[in-house]
């Protein structure tokens, strides 16, 4: 595939916590699936395992490539068993002070233009719930994380 058949969906969101409380979601198991999935398996260093149970049958994953105390994490992301492998497409996600909270950047590239559409609504829906949990507040059971995706 070249870079001309490949898509990136970029997100911004202003989240009411401090990069550290936002970092956290981002890096541990508990933490993170409190947002995105059911089961997580991470080592947040390089080379580390990104593995998310997003329900009982859909697995994403990959591995961090960058992890960055407070400002910066960047993973590879796919799907196993699907168009997108597991690995093939990477995330950048930096956090910037902002106003007493932080300015999330999501910039997640090397995605197939038929995936363009799925991922942008996964993180728009991620991101979401990200912003509730990470500022003290409960998003609630997470519908994707009993519905099987695609």
């Amino acid at each position: 595939m070249t870079s001309a058949d490949q898509e990136v969906v970029e997100r911004e969101i202003y989240i009411a916590a401090r990069p550290e409380i936002v970092f956290a979601f981002l890096t541990e198991p508990e933490k993170l699936v409190r947002w995105l999935g059911m089961h997580a398996m991470i080592n947040a260093q390089p080379g580390g395992v990104f593995h998310i149970h997003i329900n009982e049958r859909d697995l994403v994953g990959g591995e961090y490539l960058e992890v960055t105390p407070y400002s910066r994490v960047v993973f590879t992301w796919g799907w196993e068993g699907s168009s997108l492998p597991l690995g093939s497409t990477t995330v950048e996600i930096t956090l910037q002070p902002e106003a007493g909270g932080t300015r999330l950047s999501l910039r997640h590239r090397g995605i197939p233009k038929e995936q363009r559409a799925f991922q942008a609504t996964g993180w728009d829906h991620s991101l979401a719930r990200l912003a509730i949990v990470a500022a003290g507040g409960d998003p609630g059971p997470d519908p994707w994380a009993t519905t099987p995706m695609g």
